[in-house]
């Protein structure tokens, strides 16, 4: 083989050594700029592939992509590193669990969180990452958010991290969407014993999970929260969760109350009376609400009101004179004499010609008295009739 051919593959070689990562492809390339403040980018960005220690936890947030590049002013460099998820809710469950126990919220703003090797921010589904953080300004890492942040999805954040009452330790607090998550949290919290818990939260009914650590002076306590779609759910999980209590953990205090739809575990408090207090301190309240079509009830004009008054009184008035007159008239036609026998003896086998009965017994005979007196026996109506001849 030629000395020259020997030399070109020792070079090759040693450059495919070098260059252990292939240069990322693809539109989220553009999510790196090319300037922020004084750092230029000085290489192309690269796939990073996700540590074995907190894998479960990327899949299960939806990890997409998760790109690196190099910067530098001309004497210092810095290294970003940006992470894609599936939507905002998958990013800040691997945002806290990318926690550390000295970190902090930083100045830059937003939710974020600072030590000495990193600086993380959540821009909606994405996880902005500065190493080491001393060596840019505060305006140029808000300049670089700000370019970064254009690229991300603005979904708001699950509520229930808003929940936990104020006061826990900076960098405890972690929130859980599946198992691997809420496993892991418990594991970097020294909570083992619970892990029980995490198969009976539901996380396959919709369950979302939130935890953190508190102290105060003497007392302490950790604070899980589950929150379920409905408080039916919430109700069936939190029998299966105290069934999975251990009796050391039920020794130790812990305790379980539900809230509608949300759970809230207080985990091995200092002393009771602590965690009654953080469990009233919780931020959440229950709202009903009906969705019903809306109808406006309006009362009518008073002219209108009075109008309808005298209306139905007049009716009413006409209805009665005329009564009373389909009445004097019925008896004027009977004192006249017109039709007495169908009048007084309606149902009477005889003709309307024939007279009608007197009552005056000084005319009757006695052959017309049993007649009489056999009318007015059997008749309902002969008392009326007589009423009306004496009259």
């Amino acid at each position: 083989m030629p000395k020259h051919c020997l030399i070109f593959l020792s070079l090759f070689t040693a450059a495919m050594g070098a260059a252990p990562r292939m240069p990322a492809e693809g539109a989220f390339e553009r999510v790196f700029p090319e300037r922020f403040g004084r750092w230029n980018a000085v290489s192309s960005p690269i796939k990073i592939k996700s540590d074995e220690g907190r894998a479960q936890v990327f899949v299960e947030s939806g990890l997409k992509d998760w790109l690196a590049e190099d910067y530098s002013d001309g004497t210092q460099k810095v290294r970003v590193i940006v992470r894609q998820f599936r939507d905002p809710s998958g990013a800040y469950e691997a945002y806290t669990a990318e926690f550390g126990p000295n970190m902090h919220p930083s100045t830059v703003g937003g939710p974020s969180a600072i030590d000495q090797e990193r600086l993380l921010l959540l821009l909606g589904n994405l996880i902005l990452e500065v190493r080491p953080p001393q060596n840019p300004t505060t305006d140029e890492l808000q300049q670089l958010a700000a370019m970064v942040r254009k690229h991300s999805d603005q979904t708001p954040l699950p509520p229930i991290r808003t929940y936990l009452p104020s006061g826990f330790s900076d960098g405890t607090q972690r929130y859980a969407l599946g198992p691997a998550a809420l496993q892991n949290a418990l594991n970097s919290l020294k909570h083992e014993e619970f892990t029980n818990l995490v198969n009976e939260a539901g996380f396959s009914s919709g369950a979302e999970a939130m935890i953190a650590e508190y102290r105060n002076g003497k007392d302490s306590a950790g604070l899980l929260l589950i929150e379920y779609p409905t408080p039916q759910l919430a109700e069936q999980h939190l029998r299966h969760l105290e069934q999975a209590l251990s009796p050391a953990a039920k020794q130790a205090g812990t305790t379980i109350e539900r809230e509608a739809s949300l759970l809230s575990l207080v985990l091995k408090p200092s002393s009771s009376a602590y965690g009654d207090s953080l469990r009233s301190a919780l931020n959440y309240e229950t709202e009903v609400t009906w969705h019903e079509p809306k109808h406006t009830i309006t009362d009518p004009p008073w002219v209108t009101i009075l109008a309808r008054i005298f209306l139905v009184t007049g009716l009413f008035m006409v209805v009665a004179v005329g009564e009373w007159w389909q009445k004097f008239f019925s008896r004027v036609k009977f004192l006249t004499g017109r039709n007495r026998w169908t009048f007084c003896n309606s149902g009477s086998p005889g003709s309307a010609s024939i007279p009608a009965i007197s009552t005056d017994r000084s005319q009757l005979t006695p052959g017309n008295q049993s007649l009489a007196s056999a009318s007015n026996s059997y008749r309902p109506d002969s008392l009326f009739c007589s009423f009306l001849s004496m009259s």
